[in-house]
């Protein structure tokens, strides 16, 4: 992989995703972005009621909503403002039930091509080492 480097720091990706996807990002929104730098982004869950299923823990849905969310933030954060990038597959594993509270998606760029990129996410629950899932997510990105 090419060496990569950022082309929106954390505050230009804040303002984009609030505008762009004012429904994931943003004041009261579930997600928020921790940290990026080149090739890699980490996004905070707030996993409250809304993101709860029967038995009190987080959701399958939302967990692969954070870890999709971690990867765009990664993708945008070395690509630049690029919304029409898309989801094409994102396969996750279910390692161990989450109990309520905020899940922490890690994201590590594998390959950033052309017109494919694939990123990997650890998840965990914050303060918590154990893997609480691992997806692995394939966007297609318009031509640039």
């Amino acid at each position: 992989m090419t060496k990569l480097r950022l082309k929106m720091n954390l505050a230009e990706l804040e303002a984009f995703l609030s505008r762009e996807f004012p429904q994931g990002f943003g004041p009261g929104r579930p997600h928020s972005i921790i940290s990026v730098s080149p090739g890699t982004a980490k996004v905070r869950l707030r996993a409250g009621e809304d993101q709860l299923r029967p038995g009190g823990t987080v959701s399958g849905p939302s967990l692969m909503g954070a870890a999709d969310a971690a990867v765009y933030v990664a993708i945008l954060a070395v690509l630049g403002p690029v919304a029409h990038a898309v989801t094409t597959n994102l396969s996750i594993n279910f390692f161990k039930r989450p109990q309520p509270g905020d899940i922490i998606a890690d994201c590590k760029l594998l390959k950033t091509g052309k017109r494919l990129v694939i990123g990997e996410v650890a998840m965990r629950a914050e303060g918590d080492e154990e893997l609480v899932a691992h997806c692995v997510a394939t966007y297609s990105v318009p031509p640039r």
